[in-house]
């Protein structure tokens, strides 16, 4: 469903990018000479649509809060599925914002806009760092122990393999000193974090290539895309699954500390922008452009 979702939006974007591309690249002044002014203007057959449209979608993003609040709602779905339809809503409302503005921002309503792409961009922030955090006990102490005993698991799992020396596997779980970790301003423990996993499939590509030779590593693109071998799948995926483990319970209460303080930054621009939303929607109104 959230694949499906995304691929929806994904092909409105794009009709719409290709239908109004000779429109939206069209200077202030040019545009209402336009065929397609009258429909893709903001106060357009399709603009004005378009605008209801991010309006509606970033109304129903507060729903995922509600929830918390609601019994009768907090039925209904996982709350993993609801944070994806959380973020997928974050991410698209902007967007569909962005063409009912004809990507021309000013006054309230640019303030309005800008405002919600911050808000999208901390939500991809805040779902990373919800990730990051153990949640299958009710404890962070339990949860960091269960992540611990997996880690020793997975460990002995790669100690029992021969297909992969222990000193190719070595780039793969190379961490900072938790002492560092502790040390790190918060910001940068994010960017370190999101560093590490960026590397990642790097280091694995190079697990492959060594594994498979020259002749494997050019049927998998230089090892980044998985190859026919069970065997030295299985181990990669186990060697993945541990330095993923290692990271997230070195940096474990750095995130919880991360977290805490994206809500403080989070909440208040989703506040800020639904006050300037309802400016706006109400200056439209009383001006008679609907």
């Amino acid at each position: 469903m959230l694949v499906g979702g995304y691929c929806l939006a994904g092909t409105l974007f794009l009709a719409l990018a290709l239908y109004g591309f000779d429109y939206y690249t069209l200077a202030a002044v040019q545009r209402p000479l336009s065929p397609k002014y009258d429909l893709l203007k903001p106060s357009g057959a399709l603009g004005l649509k378009l605008g209801i449209m991010g309006l509606a979608m970033f109304l129903a993003i507060f729903l995922y809060p509600i929830r918390k609040r609601w019994k009768w709602l907090s039925r209904q779905g996982s709350a993993r599925n609801w944070l994806d339809a959380h973020v997928l809503l974050g991410l698209t409302a902007p967007l569909v914002i962005a063409f009912h503005a004809s990507f021309k921002f000013r006054g309230i309503a640019g303030m309005a806009f800008w405002i919600m792409a911050a808000v999208a961009l901390s939500g991809v922030v805040g779902r990373y760092l919800y990730g990051q955090i153990p949640r299958s006990l009710n404890t962070a102490e339990l949860s960091l122990k269960e992540s611990q005993e997996m880690q020793q698991k997975l460990m002995r799992q790669l100690a029992a393999q021969r297909l992969i020396l222990a000193e190719q596997l070595r780039p793969l779980f190379r961490l900072p000193s938790p002492q560092r970790v502790n040390e790190m301003p918060a910001v940068f423990a994010l960017a370190y974090m999101l560093a590490l996993d960026a590397v990642r499939p790097f280091h694995v590509a190079r697990l492959r290539q060594r594994a498979l030779g020259w002749g494997g590593a050019l049927s998998t693109l230089g090892g980044l895309l998985p190859s026919g071998n069970s065997q030295i799948e299985g181990v990669i995926r186990v060697a993945r699954e541990q330095a993923a483990l290692a990271k997230r319970i070195l940096f474990l209460s750095r995130s919880q500390q991360v977290f805490h303080l994206w809500h403080v930054v989070h909440r208040p621009f989703s506040y800020s922008f639904a006050v300037l939303a309802c400016i706006h929607v109400g200056v439209v109104l009383l001006l008679g452009y609907m």
